[in-house]
């Protein structure tokens, strides 16, 4: 019985990448498509070339940060996850 290999190169994503389409930016948010659609529709920041959208993710997380009120950052497979964290404890005890 043959089956799909779980050998799938994914590609690193830095913050300067272009995200391409609907189910690059979905990937990227870890959202369906459908949601990140809508979200699109709500002020997600978008670039619309014709019927193509884009954007990057750095206005992604910059504008969730600022829908949530909160530092907003996904991270992905190069992400510096130690300032991040210096970044979040910060936030977190100027918020006390």
């Amino acid at each position: 019985m043959a089956g799909k290999s779980n050998t799938s190169k994914s590609k690193v994503i830095t913050p300067s990448d272009k995200l391409k389409g609907w189910q690059q930016i979905a990937a990227f948010l870890g959202q369906p498509t459908s949601v990140v659609q809508r979200w699109g529709s709500e002020g997600m920041p978008l670039r619309r070339q014709g019927r193509f959208v884009s954007t990057t993710p750095q206005e992604l997380n910059e504008w969730m940060g600022k829908e949530s009120g909160k530092p907003v950052h996904v991270a992905t497979g190069n992400a510096d996850l130690t300032s991040e964290l210096k970044r979040a404890v910060s936030f977190a005890r100027r918020e006390k």
